[in-house]
């Protein structure tokens, strides 16, 4: 039975939502809704401030997924993963002027970086969290103050290419002049390609875990690994393959997460929270459920920002202990 069909009032509840956003986003507001959310502009623009930055939370947190909530391995430098992918990202597109080649060399760097750890320390404490949480706790401790001797405290920001730079204007009516003139809202197009970037990233995941035989491999070795290695699969090569794409995606975003915002000391902590944060709300080892707890944790965040912001920051917490209270597994989790 359709997924529509079996839940029928939330099916109808999701697609009202919908249809009333859409027509927000794109309809002449009258003076009444205006009175009660302010400018359209701000409206829209705070909302595709938060699907960007949903986007970038995704591109972080679906390296977290697949090394914490799929594997189980407790890595809690992963925040330091993307700082570090940021300054490396920054130092080869400044040195090349080319900053593709920092954001290859940044997924590079942090994958074989990935690789290392997991051989070194996740395959010798398999099952014991609690170790992992230490020793990684530890790692973060010592690669922030290693990032802080090596960049000091200054902060750095890509320069996007020439390409992606400036802003474009989008089919969206934010007012109308005494002439009758439309006036159209206009938006970075970068943050648009961080948008773009995450969706393509997010659908590559998913099919590469659903749709092909490594991916099948990977989910049975976390489900029973004694028994696909008893049917001669290398489980510990699978695992080496998957943490690294998890540190590659991380030192990726880093790079695009720099060139959107900044790269400083201190956004380490703020993307490790960020990513617990997807994961427990969206469901552990869920690339959808990713997907949706980024979108959710994006949107709050900036709407809090935006429209309440004295009590913004709260509203990330109050998701996450709502989704723990009435779904503990998360949106998405088994």
């Amino acid at each position: 039975m359709p997924v529509w069909q079996q839940h029928p009032w939330r099916t109808a509840l999701v697609g009202g939502t919908a249809l009333v956003l859409i027509w927000m986003i794109f309809a002449i507001w009258p003076d009444w809704l205006v009175d009660i959310l302010g400018r359209k502009k701000t409206f829209v623009n705070t909302l595709l401030n938060g699907l960007t930055l949903a986007g970038l939370y995704f591109l972080v947190a679906s390296g977290f997924t697949l090394i914490f909530g799929l594997m189980r391995n407790v890595n809690l430098a992963h925040g330091s993963m993307y700082l570090l992918g940021g300054y490396i990202g920054y130092e080869v597109a400044e040195t090349s002027g080319n900053w593709i080649l920092g954001a290859a060399a940044a997924f590079m760097a942090l994958a074989l970086i990935g690789a290392a750890l997991q051989v070194t320390v996740f395959r010798r404490m398999q099952g014991d969290d609690l170790r992992q949480t230490m020793l990684t706790i530890g790692i973060s401790i010592i690669a922030a103050d290693l990032m802080l001797a090596s960049w000091g405290g200054t902060t750095y920001q890509f320069q996007p290419p020439e390409v992606l730079f400036g802003a474009i204007e989008l089919p969206i009516i934010s007012a109308l002049r005494s002439s009758g003139e439309a006036v159209y809202i206009k938006y970075p197009f970068y943050r648009l390609f961080v948008l773009m970037v995450a969706v393509a990233t997010g659908v590559a995941l998913w099919l590469f875990l659903n749709k092909t035989k490594i991916g099948m491999m990977i989910r049975a070795g976390v489900d029973d690994r004694s028994m696909l290695a008893a049917a001669g699969v290398n489980v510990d090569r699978i695992f080496v393959f998957v943490f690294a794409i998890g540190a590659g995606l991380a030192g990726l975003a880093g790079v695009i997460g720099g060139t959107a915002l900044s790269i400083a000391p201190g956004e380490d902590i703020r993307y490790l929270l960020a990513s617990l944060v997807v994961v427990i709300v969206g469901g552990m080892g869920s690339i959808t459920g990713a997907a949706i707890g980024a979108l959710l944790i994006g949107l709050a965040e900036q709407f809090g920002l935006a429209y309440f912001p004295t009590y913004g920051v709260v509203l990330t917490f109050v998701i996450m202990i709502a989704a723990l209270a009435i779904r503990p597994q998360g949106i998405m989790g088994r």
